[in-house]
């Protein structure tokens, strides 16, 4: 329910009433539950402003059949002064028509919320923490991560106004293999920075020249204390620094899209914290961790195969395919063991867990839900827990595959992208399809000036508001809420497409899917350009009739607010609404 009333949460609440009084005449049992009522725009606009499921989802509770207590609800709807009509459709729907008054106040509503109209208390301050990115620390952010940052960044910006206590958190994996060859890689480069010819980089090392400055800025720190010393001497060293350095780049790389994290956690605190042997002590308590033989690999086994005794997590108790080993037969944890105990960390501190991954990641989505499940219950509450699974962007240049990268040999990285198309259109472009479906991204189609393309067709909306704005000043008009009566049913069709904004926000965050509110905007774009398009035939029907200033402060402030609803979507999505294109 938002915490400041529109249309939807007006007319939620007036059906609610409506269903009390008939509880209390008998008509419908005592505490009938109505969270399954829902108020949405009908499917086909044809039938009326609102429809409601009420009868159909209450006449079993009822004892009747949903027609008849449609009638019931009817009659005390029609009693409304501002329902113009309701009306059953098919098996029990209901269908209302509402005065023009209440779209008028509806576009006061926006006016006077602001910046805050559509925001929800729904959360109810419940703390989510998001966590998204988490790329390995090898390397720059390339076009492989982007999509996975803005879905992650939107989703959290989406749960904040939709009133839910929101942390952006970042998983550093730094206690694997691959950040001792990071080391081994920038002291190289360090050795390189101080004048040595290092020759072909060896197999195995990280080539990419994006080393180069940071072996300049440890050879600075450090001078050439460690330029002979054997790799004992100086391998955690350079592994801390190369970490600190390769985060600073990916830092600066996700602040150009305009992403901030809250938190940053390391593996490598978390084993030296001990997390993953609380996690086995608590798990063992619980009898869901156990010393068990692994399966032999699905189809046919290796030749060498030999069953080995590994501590197994009962995952197959919360619906996995098998129980997973916590570590290895080396006594080390696997990737599965440290991330169970980092999800524990996580679930101290939060209501519900959101974690946005790479599509490759399927196959674990499966055994980490069991994993929050079990935490669940040692928590004593359940745990909310979302995977978001995000797929590969195929990058593409008017319709041909890009591969190479100038700079960095062999990817697009993420910061060429931004300066080349802007982080506004990076952005919006990855939110215009469902994160699970396939995408590609082309640099020449992303910056056409076309209605094929959803950042343009929004931004220019919003442009053209401002724009007409600035002509109406000149010519002496303003937006005025006095005479909004003026306005006719193409007008207030508009009003109708804003006034979905806030049921959307709170729809979307309920979904979890931020990309729902791209989708919108570019709905509520195509609205406000159809009816501008009527003015080019019609002169009647322009924002500014030259000879009718009461009429023209009317639509003038219904532009106005347009344009503030296309505003608050765009923050959402951490887009800037442009005033000029």
């Amino acid at each position: 329910m938002s915490d400041m009333q529109t249309v939807y949460s007006a007319f939620t609440a007036k059906i609610g009433d409506v269903l009390s009084a008939l509880e209390a005449e008998g008509a419908l049992p005592a505490g009938t539950s109505y969270a399954n009522v829902a108020v949405e725009p009908p499917r086909d606009p044809s039938h009326g402003d609102l429809a409601t499921n009420a009868a159909m989802v209450l006449a079993k509770q009822a004892k009747t059949n949903p027609r008849a207590l449609a009638e019931q609800i009817v009659a005390k709807l029609n009693d409304d002064p501002q329902v113009q009509s309701a009306d059953i459709a098919g098996p029990g729907f209901i269908n209302l028509r509402l005065t023009p008054g209440v779209w008028l106040d509806e576009i006061s509503a926006i006016a006077s919320q602001g910046d805050s109209y559509g925001k929800s208390a729904m959360g109810a301050g419940q703390r989510v923490n998001v966590e998204f990115v988490s790329t390995n620390p090898t390397g720059p952010m390339h076009m492989g991560h982007c999509r996975g940052a803005v879905v992650g960044d939107a989703l959290s910006s989406l749960l904040e106004y939709a009133g839910h206590s929101v942390v952006r958190e970042y998983y550093i994996n730094d206690a694997g293999g691959q950040v001792d060859t990071l080391a081994r890689s920038v002291h190289l480069r360090y050795r390189e920075a101080l004048g040595e010819d290092i020759g072909d980089i060896p197999e195995g090392l990280y080539p990419g020249d994006y080393l180069i400055p940071l072996g300049q800025e440890i050879a600075q720190e450090l001078g050439d204390k460690f330029q002979s010393a054997p790799e004992s001497d100086w391998l955690i060293i350079f592994r801390a620094k190369a970490v600190e350095k390769m985060m600073n780049l990916i830092k600066a790389d996700l602040k150009l899209l305009g992403i901030e994290h809250d938190l940053f956690s390391s593996e490598a605190a978390l084993h030296a914290a001990g997390k993953p042997d609380q996690a086995e002590a608590w798990l063992r308590g619980q009898d869901l961790v156990y010393d068990g033989l692994l399966e032999a690999p699905k189809g046919k086994a290796p030749e060498d195969w030999e069953p080995v005794e590994l501590p197994l997590f009962r995952s197959t108790k919360f619906g996995d395919d098998q129980d997973r080993p916590i570590k290895k037969s080396d006594g080390s944890w696997t990737y599965f063991g440290a991330d169970l105990a980092y999800h524990m960390q996580k679930a101290e501190t939060a209501d519900a867990l959101i974690d946005v991954w790479g599509a490759d990641h399927a196959g674990t989505v499966k055994r980490i839900k069991a994993a929050v499940a079990a935490l669940s219950e040692g928590q004593g509450k359940p745990i909310p827990f979302d995977v978001k699974l995000v797929q590969m962007v195929q990058l593409m240049r008017a319709g041909e595959p890009l591969k190479m990268s100038k700079r960095s040999g062999n990817f697009i990285t993420l910061k060429e992208m931004v300066e080349e198309v802007g982080k506004d259109v990076v952005r919006f472009t990855m939110l215009t399809r469902k994160p699970e479906a396939q995408m590609e991204f082309d640099f020449a189609k992303v910056v056409e000036a076309s209605k094929d393309n959803p950042v343009f067709y929004v931004q220019y909306a919003h442009a053209r508001i401002h724009s007409t704005m600035r002509k109406a000043a000149a010519e002496g008009f303003a937006p005025s809420p006095d005479n909004l009566e003026l306005l006719g049913a193409e007008e207030l069709d508009l009003v109708k497409q804003a006034a979905q904004f806030p049921r959307l926000v709170e729809a979307a965050a309920q979904a979890r899917e931020a990309h729902r509110i791209a989708f919108y905007l570019y709905d509520l774009a195509g609205a406000f350009h159809a009816y501008w398009n009527l003015g080019n035939d019609r002169p009647d029907k322009r924002f500014i009739v030259a000879d009718n200033a009461e009429l023209t402060g009317a639509r003038l402030f219904l532009a106005a607010q347009l344009g503030q609803v296309i505003r608050n979507g765009l923050r959402i999505l951490g887009v800037d609404a442009v005033e000029e294109m």
